[in-house]
């Protein structure tokens, strides 16, 4: 994680619980469409404060980690499983295989196809019907 420009011993705790909150849900549901007014709600912020909280104390924007996210999942998924790089991009939460494409290799330095084409020759991929059938993960709730 890298920190932003406020020291997290100079951020109110209850602060840093809230915006954890926020990271929480993104971490949770990173392959749904989700907006910054609901991960600001679930902060209990309005969606500014929470942009300009958020920044101020992980160094990067709540979309910005999204995204990230979202790539290090693409990323397990292009290593093990046999899907194809439009339904990964898909899986993940990015509605736009162009953007999915540009922002992983801002952060990786290649592209998901080459990404991908680089771990073929180890052991063969999970079959994409095992990982279509699990589908989402699924909140268990207790009875």
């Amino acid at each position: 994680m890298v920190m932003g420009t406020v020291r997290p011993a100079d951020v109110p705790v209850d602060t840093l619980t809230a915006l954890r909150r926020g990271r929480d849900l993104m971490d949770r549901r990173f392959s749904e469409a989700l907006d910054m007014e609901t991960v600001a709600a679930a902060a209990g912020y309005s969606r500014y404060h929470f942009v300009r909280s958020f920044r101020g104390v992980y160094g990067e924007t709540p979309g910005r980690y999204l995204s990230r996210r979202r790539i290090e999942r693409a990323q397990e998924l292009l290593r093990s499983v046999n899907l194809t790089v439009t339904e990964v991009c898909h899986m993940v939460g990015f509605s736009s295989l162009g953007s999915f494409s540009s922002r992983f290799t801002e952060l990786t330095g290649m592209s998901p196809s080459e990404y991908q084409r680089g771990f073929r020759s180890g052991p063969p991929a999970i079959p994409a019907c095992f990982v279509l059938m699990r589908g989402s993960p699924v909140r268990r709730t207790e009875s």
